[in-house]
């Protein structure tokens, strides 16, 4: 049983080589093989399989050729090729006749394996499984009624038992993992696919649904402009509300726009302290408004280099949720800490607190914490924000006691040294 000895081992070898190179590839997501990179692959395997071969008579050669030649055929459609590809390569190792019968077998196998290539990828998965296996043991077969013509009679059972069972195994085994990935494959496409057209509905219906209520405010004072006996009082207070709602809904849709596109439009040396007092200064009547008391602790330099208005956006995004998280009022703290490398801004509230779970799901698109009086914008902008800006942002919350928000940002070399100076 030298034969299948020898044969089961290359086999072995084999599959343990196609495993590791599964896992290579499944690892490198952006590498793609094209079908001229498939094709080289599949005679790199022809070669080893004829170079690792088990010749016991100067003329015959055994191998396992028959597996890359049935699985590249049929599924990479490069059965020409391949056939052409192992009666060179066989030359190589000598024009005796063995290099005949090689000829002789694959030569035709070259042209039915090229039209059976469209009709095979037409099957089901598990037919063309079942199609590969046949043909390995076709091929097998027919290799082995060719070893007749060298008078290797003492190799006959051993020779029948070797190429009917290990190469239509090694085909079956391979052919399922190849249907098993390319199942795989097609499944999270398709979960790709379905995740982004749920992504889509969801921003659909919140921006809609905040667009709607401003325009629909609008609308409606639209209407009672149109009464010619409106006093000019009326007029203008209407005009005035009328104006607030549309600045309402382009705010809106200037949150989406910052997160689907965070890139900064001007970047530029921002004084952290001045800026966030500027932002403190915009959001001081609302906080007065909830009882709120600000507390600020600055460090006396600090500078970051980023977009004025972008990261305004975002610290006022932040800073108007604490308010919003403390109903009853409360205290919000404002610090910032500064060091060579970083400038860090903590934003802590004495508000509602949040759960773990919230605090896992924030900055995802369209979760807001607020349920149905929220869209989930704000938190995307401010998460995209400062990705943009190179900075981080981490939370941290406990019910019932309050929200910290963290963020750091890279300070400016020069300005550091300036300032140290």
């Amino acid at each position: 049983m030298d034969i299948t000895k020898h044969l089961f081992l290359n086999l072995s070898i084999f599959i343990i080589l196609l495993f590791f190179c599964l896992i290579f590839f499944d690892n490198i997501k952006k590498f793609t093989l094209s079908k001229s990179s498939l094709s080289i692959l599949c005679i790199a395997c022809v070669w080893l399989c004829i170079q690792f071969s088990y010749n016991p008579v100067p003329s015959a050669r055994y191998d396992l050729r028959i597996i890359p030649l049935v699985l590249g055929a049929l599924y990479i459609g490069i059965g020409p090729i391949l056939t052409v590809a192992i009666i060179v390569i066989r030359g190589f190792y000598g024009f005796d006749l063995g290099f005949v019968q090689t000829a002789a077998l694959y030569a035709p196998m070259g042209v039915i394996f090229w039209r059976l290539y469209p009709w095979f990828l037409r099957q089901v998965p598990g037919r063309r499984i079942f199609i590969t296996v046949c043909i390995g043991v076709i091929l097998g077969v027919v290799t082995v009624i060719g070893m007749s013509f060298e008078n290797t009679h003492t190799f006959w059972l051993d020779a029948w038992f070797a190429f009917l069972f290990i190469p239509s195994l090694g085909i079956g085994i391979i052919s399922y993992g190849i249907e098993f990935v390319r199942r795989n494959n097609e499944m999270q496409q398709e979960l790709i696919k379905a995740e982004k057209l749920k992504a889509v509905e969801q921003m659909g219906a919140a921006i809609s649904h905040e667009i709607r209520n401003p325009l629909t405010a609008a609308s409606g004072f639209v209407q009672l402009l149109q009464d010619d006996y409106l006093s000019r009082h009326k007029r203008k207070e209407y005009l005035s509300i009328v104006k607030e709602e549309l600045i309402s809904a382009e705010r809106v849709i200037q949150d989406y726009l910052t997160f689907a596109k965070p890139s900064l439009d001007a970047l530029e040396e921002l004084n952290v302290k001045s800026e966030l007092r500027q932002i403190i200064n915009i959001l001081l009547p609302l906080a007065n408004q909830n009882s709120v008391e600000i507390i600020t602790d600055f460090s006396v330099i600090g500078f970051i280099e980023g977009d004025g208005q972008k990261f305004r956006q975002c610290f006022v995004n932040v800073i108007k949720n604490a308010i919003e998280a403390m109903p009853n009022g409360g205290y919000l703290t404002i610090t910032t800490e500064f060091s060579k490398n970083y400038v860090t801004i903590s934003v802590n509230d004495t508000g509602i607190g949040m759960t773990n779970e919230q605090l896992e799901r924030l900055g995802e698109p369209f979760y807001s914490t607020k349920g149905k009086n929220g869209t989930g914008l704000g938190m995307m902008v401010v998460y995209s924000i400062a990705r943009a800006m190179d900075g981080t942002v981490w939370a941290e919350s406990e019910i019932g006691v309050g929200t910290t928000f963290h963020f750091k940002f890279p300070t400016i070399p020069m300005i550091l040294k300036s300032e140290l100076n």
